[in-house]
């Protein structure tokens, strides 16, 4: 009876102790609230996010029949798709990965989100929690539902790319591996042309980190943070802004792509030789892929892709 006593006791005693401390009940986990198989290797899964406070769409290629995979987030640009991912409409990426024991995790949505957690929400954009999406809430459904074993990598293009490589330095325990088409890891450098991007759609850029040189922009700065990216295998591409071979179809999309394509694609260049130097620096092996042209353009994306792979799948066992 005592003993009863004392358990009762040392109980309220604790859930007086959380209440003072402000503890409340266990986080809301993420649920699947509706699953389309497109395909017996492709499909779309509805995510009702407590982070983000809506529901998100998330598309998965995978093999059609069962066993242990890692699984490959893939991240698209400034203007992702709403319907699917811009990666299964502009690339090979279906076929590409058909044949590959992995699953290709597409997140669907995240316009100038830098998949990224925004301090604030923006009145334009809404609630952006996109790290704590992708990196606690995601997962656990992925290896669950889809035969995920906890192995992963991330990659994405441009805006997707800067992304992957603030998602690893900021939850290197996740994964193995990172890749970045076109992208540019070094916060501090890009700060200019990351606040006029998303401004250029309307939203207020202080409402993601606050003002460059904040605090938190230094917490999502890759080059700062490199250290994190040790014992990672690691991949990053870049054109020079020249025209290239996939730039030679003359149509009439020609100019606004040269126009808008060349000038990131070079600054994207001088960036990723600042950040070879930066890992160089610090003794950090990556594989940086250069192309002697090539604007900012899927065509050269999907080459990369393709070309990643010998980096990206090994490192994770696929």
């Amino acid at each position: 009876m005592e003993e009863g006593n004392v358990r009762r006791g040392l109980l309220i005693v604790t859930v007086l102790l959380l209440a003072l401390l402000g503890a409340g009940p266990a986080d809301a986990e993420a649920r699947v609230a509706n699953v389309v198989n497109l395909t017996p290797t492709r499909t779309a899964l509805f995510i009702d996010s407590p982070a983000m406070g809506h529901r998100v769409q998330v598309q998965i290629l995978h093999p059609a029949g069962g066993g242990s995979r890692p699984s490959y987030y893939l991240l698209d640009g400034l203007v992702p798709g709403d319907q699917e991912s811009i990666w299964t409409v502009a690339t090979d990426a279906v076929n590409f990965f058909a044949n590959k024991n992995v699953n290709v995790v597409l997140p669907v949505g995240g316009l100038a989100s830098y998949y990224t957690d925004w301090e604030r929400p923006d009145p334009r954009l809404g609630n952006y929690k996109w790290e704590t999406f992708l990196t606690r809430e995601l997962p656990p459904i992925i290896d669950g539902q889809f035969g995920g074993n906890g192995v992963n990598a991330v990659g994405g293009l441009s805006m997707g790319g800067n992304a992957a490589f603030t998602l690893v330095t900021r939850n290197p325990w996740l994964y193995r591996a990172v890749a970045g088409y076109s992208a540019c890891p070094d916060a501090t450098l890009s700060a200019a042309a990351t606040m006029f991007s998303i401004a250029l759609r309307g939203a207020n850029p202080i409402n993601m980190w606050g003002l460059p040189g904040s605090p938190d922009w230094a917490d999502h700065d890759s080059a700062i943070n490199a250290d994190r990216l040790r014992g990672k295998a690691i991949y990053l591409s870049t054109g020079t802004g020249l025209l290239g071979p996939h730039d030679l179809n003359l149509d009439a999309e020609l100019p606004a792509r040269i126009f808008s394509g060349a000038p990131v694609e070079a600054m994207v260049n001088v960036c990723t030789i600042a950040f070879e130097q930066r890992l160089r620096t610090l003794g950090i092996p990556a594989r940086f892929a250069y192309r002697p042209s090539g604007i900012h353009s899927w065509p050269y994306w999907q080459d990369a892709l393709h070309d990643s792979w010998p980096t990206i799948g090994p490192a994770i066992g696929a």
